[in-house]
């Protein structure tokens, strides 16, 4: 962290998303009375929003200056202090770092501040994800992989995945664009491996299924 005491003066640029950033929520609006933030994990289970100090701030769609009428300088870096689920989300309290390690700029205490964050994407750095435990796997680290059959045959590239509820399913886009998706559930049924290193995923599929 940097020098206790140094400040710097609110509005000043803030630090770049890093390289490994990826997208773990959303602001809803202000919480409570002091600023705190109400957030929507993109995620059942939130710890990756738990799992740093650092959030930041990419600009909602809509984005308007602060309630002084300054312009808020994206994206934003946060120092969170306090997170922790609260009904079907998470509330947050948290402080703004300018665009170096340093000491805070501002506190979020504001409502009307909190509020004008409302729809800011939220991010934070992959490396500082929770281990996951043997046979779990983050959506962000299966995202791209090659998936081959038993046979060794290509069936394409994991473009994404669907939340079902009892379990994930994989959307796996073939080569040819124009073809379609083909849906594998993500269980141990259909999954034989999973290699991350290796890039690859080999499934107990056809592509004609």
């Amino acid at each position: 962290m940097g020098k206790p005491g140094k400040e710097l003066v609110a509005g000043e640029p803030v630090a770049a998303l890093p390289e490994d950033a990826v997208e773990v929520g959303r602001v809803m609006g202000a919480w409570g009375v002091k600023g705190g933030l109400k957030v929507k994990p993109f995620a059942a289970d939130p710890q990756a929003l738990f799992s740093t100090k650092r959030w930041y701030l990419a600009a909602p769609e809509t984005a308007g200056p602060r309630p002084d009428g300054a312009a808020f300088k994206w994206p934003l870096l946060l120092r969170v202090q306090q997170a922790k689920e609260h009904s079907d989300g998470v509330v947050a309290t948290a402080e703004e770092l300018g665009d170096r390690d340093v000491a805070t700029v501002e506190e979020l205490v504001d409502r009307d501040v909190a509020e004008a964050l409302k729809g800011a994407r939220i991010f934070v750095s992959r490396q500082s994800f929770p281990t996951p435990d043997d046979g779990e796997f983050y959506w962000i680290d299966l995202i791209g992989l090659s998936v081959v059959n038993r046979e060794a045959a290509a069936l394409g590239i994991v473009a994404g995945l669907i939340e079902t509820g009892p379990h994930c399913v994989l959307r796996v886009q073939a080569e040819d664009a124009a073809a379609a998706e083909i849906l594998i559930p993500f269980v141990d049924a259909y999954v034989d491996s999973v290699d991350i290193p290796g890039r690859r995923i080999t499934v107990d599929w056809q592509s004609d299924y």
